[in-house]
């Protein structure tokens, strides 16, 4: 390369493409070598090629505009192979980028869009819950504002990630309407929750009109709020027990998990294809066209992803309004039912909707949505021991103890007796008719724990 003495050794070689006002050089260096001696061997194939663009050895820097030390070796500088470098007469500093810069610049991310959605949508309840129990009109008035105004401008079509800040705003909403109204006492509860359900599907629906394109989760959100609104506030105007609200949601929990594939699947009308009077849906259209009378007309590839996109979110939207309702209608029915008989069929119904939601969640090839309704059904069981451990008749701990013990022991025997577990063709069958026993036991259950089966006894008796 020059005359210049380069220590290191001569086998680590890099590989380089110069670019100057002579045009582009390759060359192999060794990596001991200084810009200073790729410069004058630059100059000196520009100066053979004829070329007087270059008067004197040039100054070498990185593509992003940094000069590189004539002191420092190439590999001491972080030069790799395939590296590009540009020989200029003067170096030109690139411009500064700032976060701002950066951020608007940086690639779209939904999966952490949706995991800062989540956390910032748990983050608003906490505060809620927090705001409701101070006491202090004032923090009350702030925290619930803040909440309203976040809830509506994550509705507003603007900016970056749009799909998951409309997905979180509504839980905004609900949050501020619990706080602005919880007052202490379980007896209010079922109409401040009724509220927050109305108010999540009034901003969850803002959001789907104000979205160019529809919005799945926000069909959700609407379809939960009412929902929610409908069983919390009917049996407040009648005058019923709260635990008839809690056990209304429970079993409408349980039952969701059943029927919310079915809304997944559903193809719209749009999708419906007729190939000579056969009715060709999007599952079984072929991409690749047909010479014969029968392939002239076929599903895109784009129209199935579009339809795979949206099944996709209406499921885990329904998985995680199942979870929500589930966690929070287990403990506040357990809670509620005081009279012995009741406490019997909450326990049972609990019971029951968990097993129900673990053996539906078999059926999911989602993996998020599986994971979900997973851990619905875990809370369901987790709220069940906890009440059963420092609940009422908390002496029957020891039966409880033995039970669970003896049905790990089974578990385990099945688990290793299976193999393939669930995913076998006659452990599949036997899930199918354990979980539609299950969905029985818990309807009958409803009944006793929503108290109607204690007040016919009480009527006849």
């Amino acid at each position: 390369m020059s005359d210049v003495v380069v220590p290191g050794s001569a086998d680590a070689t890099i590989a380089l493409s110069i670019h100057g006002p002579a045009g582009v050089l390759d060359l192999v260096v060794p990596a001991g070598a200084t810009p200073v001696d790729v410069a004058r061997e630059y100059a000196k194939q520009a100066a053979e090629a004829g070329d007087g663009s270059v008067p004197g050895v040039p100054l070498l820097q990185t593509a992003l505009g940094e000069r590189l030390n004539a002191a420092v070796s190439l590999g001491e500088a972080g030069v790799q192979p395939g590296d590009v470098l540009v020989a200029t007469a003067g170096v030109h500093r690139p411009r500064r980028t700032t976060l701002l810069d950066a951020a608007k610049n940086a690639p779209e991310s939904p999966a952490l869009a949706s995991m800062i959605a989540s956390v910032a949508s748990a983050a608003a309840v906490l505060a809620a819950w927090y705001a409701g129990r101070a006491g202090e009109e004032t923090f009350r008035t702030v925290t619930v504002g803040i909440l309203l105004a976040c809830a509506l401008v994550g509705v507003l079509p603007v900016g970056r990630h749009r799909r998951q800040r409309a997905a979180a705003a509504p839980a905004f909403a609900a949050a501020a309407a619990f706080a602005a109204l919880y007052e202490p006492g379980i007896h209010l509860l079922p109409a401040i929750l009724g509220a927050s359900g109305i108010a999540a599907a009034v901003v969850a629906g803002i959001g789907r009109a104000l979205a160019a394109e529809g919005d799945e989760t926000s069909v959700v959100w609407i379809v939960s709020g009412l929902t929610v609104f409908a069983c919390c506030t009917v049996t407040t105007m009648l005058g019923w027990d709260a635990r008839v609200a809690w056990t209304l949601l429970l079993f409408l929990a349980m039952m969701a998990a059943r029927f919310a594939p079915s809304l997944a699947i559903d193809v719209p009308d749009e999708a419906l294809l007729d190939l000579d009077r056969l009715a060709v849906t999007a599952w079984s259209a072929r991409d690749s066209q047909r010479r014969g009378r029968r392939g002239r007309i076929v599903v895109s590839a784009e129209a199935m992803e579009r339809l795979v996109r949206r099944a996709s979110r209406v499921v885990t939207g329904a998985s995680v309004a199942i979870m929500v309702v589930t966690l929070t209608a287990s403990p506040l029915l357990l809670h509620s039912a005081t009279i012995d008989l009741d406490r019997i069929g909450a326990r049972c119904l609990v019971l029951f909707a968990g097993l129900s939601l673990l053996l539906a969640a078999r059926s999911y090839r989602h993996a998020a949505a599986r994971a979900f309704l997973r851990l619905a059904g875990l809370g369901a069981l987790a709220a069940l021991a906890e009440h059963l451990v420092a609940g009422p008749g908390a002496g029957y701990l020891d039966s409880f103890f033995y039970v669970v013990v003896g049905l790990g022991a089974i578990a385990v025997a099945a688990a290793i007796a299976t193999g393939r577990g669930w995913r076998s063709v006659w452990w599949s069958r036997r899930a199918e008719v354990a979980e539609s026993l299950c969905g029985s036991f818990a309807f009958a259950a409803a009944v006793v724990a929503a108290g109607i089966f204690r007040r016919l006894w009480e009527i006849t008796s």
